[in-house]
């Protein structure tokens, strides 16, 4: 039992693209997200796993590639927004999420939140980690947009939070895009004020400007680690 124990005490992420993102917990292989992959990281990976899972959050084209269809062979189950209409997928390995669902198996828990763009957003409990994917949940304030289209975002995100007020996450995927400009944190910020998250890891990384972590970031002293990867293929390891 230790051993095993030992096998799951450590995950290393590995950065695709975007908001995707391959997480390795032991002999199992997460995949979130995947859009590109030119480095052929994926199919290396999962080769050794006795377990592997998709997650999909919704069906944009940076989110979904129904390449994934190609690993069907070693995927364990596909977990899809219920915004992703594909025939390419088997059937019996694809569990269609709507939001607030739960799926439970021996091996794997999957909770589904909404967003405040397309499809959903994952809370995945696996080998005693627990994992958030915000997909495209965001606070989406856009300079140019009106004051109207602004607030009513400002509200869709605060609904949401309301509902994942106090969560706790080992490793919490989140957008922080810079093309929002001087408001590429505010979703961040708040989110990571009224949760709590171990270990941060940025994602949909859209623009010119890094993203600098503020000195009063919230919580950040009671983090392990903040990642902001910019470069497929740039790996980074997680520890309990």
């Amino acid at each position: 039992l230790f051993e095993v124990s030992l096998m799951y005490d450590k995950v290393k992420v590995t950065y695709l693209l975007n908001s995707g993102f391959i997480l390795e917990i032991g002999d199992c292989a997460i995949i979130f997200d995947y859009y590109q992959d030119e480095k052929n990281i994926v199919d290396k990976i999962i080769q050794d796993k006795k377990e592997v899972y998709f997650f999909v959050s919704h069906v944009h084209y940076d989110h979904f590639n129904p390449k994934i269809s190609e690993f069907k062979d070693k995927v364990t189950k596909y977990f899809i927004s219920y915004d992703v209409v594909t025939d390419v997928l088997p059937k019996e390995k694809t569990i269609i999420l709507d939001e607030y669902m739960t799926y439970d198996d021996k091996n794997i828990h999957v909770r589904s939140f909404s967003s405040t763009d397309e499809g959903i957003s994952f809370f995945v409990e696996k080998n005693d980690w627990k994992i958030f994917h915000a997909g495209d949940f965001n606070w989406w304030h856009w300079k140019g947009d009106t004051k109207e289209n602004n607030i009513f975002a400002k509200n869709g995100f605060v609904k949401q939070m309301m509902r994942l007020s106090g969560l706790k996450m080992d490793i919490a995927f989140f957008p922080v895009d810079s093309r929002l400009e001087e408001f590429l944190d505010l979703g961040v910020t708040e989110f990571c004020k009224v949760t709590e998250v171990k270990n941060l890891i940025t994602m949909h990384n859209v623009g010119e400007k890094d993203w600098i972590i503020p000195e009063d970031f919230p919580n950040k002293e009671k983090m392990n680690s903040i990642w902001c990867p910019k470069v497929p293929g740039e790996s980074h390891f997680i520890t309990k």
